[in-house]
């Protein structure tokens, strides 16, 4: 006979997430397990910290609701109950003091991921909450009980509520690889295709630049796309551009080169110094310096830098200093393709809102919804993980006031 497990609640997915969601659900009182299918929790938010860990950040709320596009409406509410400055509070109750970057971003002064991760889940151990690895949920069966499959064999949960917190669809080696959709679209749940976000895109570099100067990094850069700009570095890689700055355009990007087959990014490499300024040092004699060399000294331009102008604008630059510093200060480089999902640090697309009343899940009573699974996106940055936590803690929320209301 089948043993039947009965926790309040079954929380899928041990991410971030998931494990705020199971934090206040056991922190209200409530029995908790956790299923999670890889061999420890946590593990894109440990990629994650290979970057400092950039938890959120602390511009002005408006522009940071924003960042969330079309989602922002939906998102707004729960990102107005569990705030930048609550995610910060939640950390340094851990243990794990902040501080703001010179961006406006904010990281853990430990600037690691493990420290606060191991905290957290000594205290989810002390809250009393089960953590169950290496199980992979296969859906539900006829009775409507949650069904997985272990190293040790089948086992079946019949909880009073269920939080999903499955990822999305972009690091599959860490588990986010979005096979939870076809069980939910079997339902009647409208998933929509994963796509890449906050990714590179293709450039068709001359062979001379990929060989002398992939990997080179372009600091301090602003980029231009359709009216919207981004300040911040990008990398010039072999297959083309990436990095953080080109991260917060990449939604357009990739929308305009699925439509059009391409779209042209406008690169200013002296974002600080105005043109007519520009112009003036450009003015000056240059003696028999080589072109390169009076870039170097003039414009101040790093020798990536002088070839990417190359790139875009002809090997013959212009001649004429207001010429050449409009080409300084806009520099059209023509994006051919968008890196795919396996090179992306998240994803577009998932569980559609449609799918959903609030948080709960139409096609499954009693079912609810968190994290990167649902379709929204948004910059690197902290925007990433502050939705993450916040959806979490709202799914946990409505969970707690439908089982109180029973």
């Amino acid at each position: 006979m089948t043993t039947i497990e009965a926790p309040d609640v079954a929380v899928i997915g041990g991410g971030p997430a998931g494990l705020i969601a199971a934090e206040t659900l056991s922190a209200a009182g409530l029995s908790v397990a956790v299923f999670e299918r890889m061999p420890t929790l946590g593990r894109k938010f440990l990629m994650a910290g290979r970057g400092g860990l950039n938890l959120t950040h602390s511009e002005d709320f408006e522009r940071f609701v924003a960042r969330y596009g079309e989602a922002a409406p939906i998102l707004r509410p729960m990102l107005e109950a569990f705030t930048p400055a609550a995610l910060v509070a939640w950390a340094e109750g851990l243990g794990q003091a902040t501080f703001v970057g010179t961006s406006g971003r904010v990281f853990p002064k430990a600037l690691k991921a493990s420290p606060l991760l191991r905290a957290w889940i000594a205290r989810l151990e002390g809250q009393g909450v089960g953590l169950n690895l290496r199980t992979t949920w296969t859906g539900w069966n006829a009775a409507g009980d949650l069904t997985f499959e272990t190293l040790d064999g089948p086992r079946v949960v019949r909880p009073r509520a269920v939080i999903l917190a499955l990822g999305g669809a972009s690091w599959a080696k860490l588990g986010s690889d979005g096979a939870w959709a076809p069980l939910l679209a079997a339902r009647g749940a409208p998933v929509t295709p994963f796509r890449p976000a906050n990714v590179g895109f293709t450039v068709a570099w001359t062979d001379l630049f990929k060989e002398r100067f992939a990997g080179s990094p372009l600091k301090n850069v602003a980029l231009s796309f359709e009216g919207r700009t981004s300040r911040g570095d990008a990398l010039a890689a072999g297959y083309g551009l990436e990095g953080g700055a080109i991260y917060a355009l990449s939604a357009a990007l990739r929308d305009a080169i699925a439509v059009r087959g391409s779209a042209t990014l406008e690169i200013d490499l002296r974002p600080d110094v105005p043109r007519a300024q520009l112009t003036a040092r450009l003015s000056k004699p240059r003696g028999g310096q080589s072109l390169s060399s009076w870039l170097r000294k003039a414009a101040h331009l790093s020798p990536v830098e002088i070839a990417l102008l190359r790139e875009a604008h002809g090997v013959a630059l212009p001649v004429a200093p207001d010429a050449l510093a409009a080409a300084i200060k806009a520099a059209p480089i023509i994006l051919t393709g968008t890196q795919g999902l396996d090179r992306a640090i998240s994803s577009a697309g998932g569980l559609s809102f449609d799918a959903l009343d609030g948080l709960a899940l139409k096609a499954a009573p009693g079912v609810f919804v968190a994290g990167e699974m649902l379709d929204w996106e948004a910059p690197t940055g902290g925007f990433l993980l502050q939705a993450c936590f916040a959806t979490g803690v709202a799914a946990a929320r409505s969970v707690i006031g439908r089982l109180k209301a029973a």
